[in-house]
């Protein structure tokens, strides 16, 4: 097993599970991966993903000795690393909890998610360079778009490590906590996340994740009219009436 699955009420916590060799990335773990969460993507009862490693390392990069005896046109008829965005199109929330190392396709595997949640001890690298390649699952693009140009080309370019402070004020993570308290915290996010309407959560998320592809106007324009959308909803009557009422709303969270 690649994974270790545990569910937390509506949250479902997923530990990558390659520890002999530091959760390298390998194609059968994703296709794991994507067949399990593709699935409890269409599950009422999930309201928000958490994906976490070890206490030493996220992951560690994507799998080597998986790659290195591949030819050009073995890549290239295969579409290496095409099955990875088949993740960006789940549609529930999804936290990274991130502590020791995300390197190369650990730290792309990381910044395909809605949120970083970092542990103080975690850092943040694509040293593809050093192997005589690039990025290869998104980070030139997806970095670009939260860090800057000038920044994504430091680590891209150079393989130089990022500190998780460094990575907070960049823009890269959201949060960063002691590392023994790290996962619980996520845990207590994803679970406030998990409580609310799943219909607006998802038009949120899907709002904000187009703002890296659209310009400003086709962006303002779609989340003007996912928000219309909502009041289509009995969850949009019942966190307004809650709130006029003074009392907890009640989601129907399917």
């Amino acid at each position: 097993m690649n994974l270790v699955i545990e569910r937390h009420d509506r949250v479902v916590l997923v530990r990558l599970n390659r520890p002999q060799v530091k959760n390298a990335l390998s194609s059968a773990l994703m296709r794991e991966l994507l067949s399990c969460l593709e699935a409890l993507d269409q599950d009422p009862q999930v309201g928000c993903f958490v994906v976490t490693g070890t206490a030493d390392y996220f992951a560690a990069g994507a799998d080597i000795k998986e790659m290195s005896g591949k030819s050009y046109l073995d890549m290239l008829n295969e579409d290496y690393f095409v099955g990875w965005e088949a993740f960006t199109r789940l549609r529930t929330p999804t936290i990274a909890a991130v502590a020791g190392y995300a390197f190369g396709g650990g730290c792309e595997l990381a910044l395909m998610c809605d949120m970083i949640f970092a542990a103080d001890t975690a850092t943040f690298a694509q040293p593809e360079i050093k192997l005589g390649v690039m990025p290869g699952m998104g980070a030139t693009q997806r970095l670009t778009g939260l860090i800057g140009k000038a920044k994504a080309m430091d680590l891209v370019l150079t393989g130089r490590p990022m500190t998780a402070r460094e990575a907070e004020q960049a823009g890269l993570v959201s949060r960063v906590y002691p590392a023994a308290t790290l996962l619980a915290q996520a845990l207590e996010v994803a679970a406030q996340i998990a409580g609310f309407s799943r219909t607006a959560t998802r038009a949120a998320r899907e709002a904000v994740a187009q703002s890296l592809e659209l310009g400003l106007h086709e962006g303002v324009r779609l989340e003007r009219r996912l928000f219309h959308g909502l009041f289509a909803t009995p969850d949009q009557h019942e966190g307004m009436q809650a709130f006029l009422s003074k009392r907890h709303a009640s989601f129907n969270q399917s």
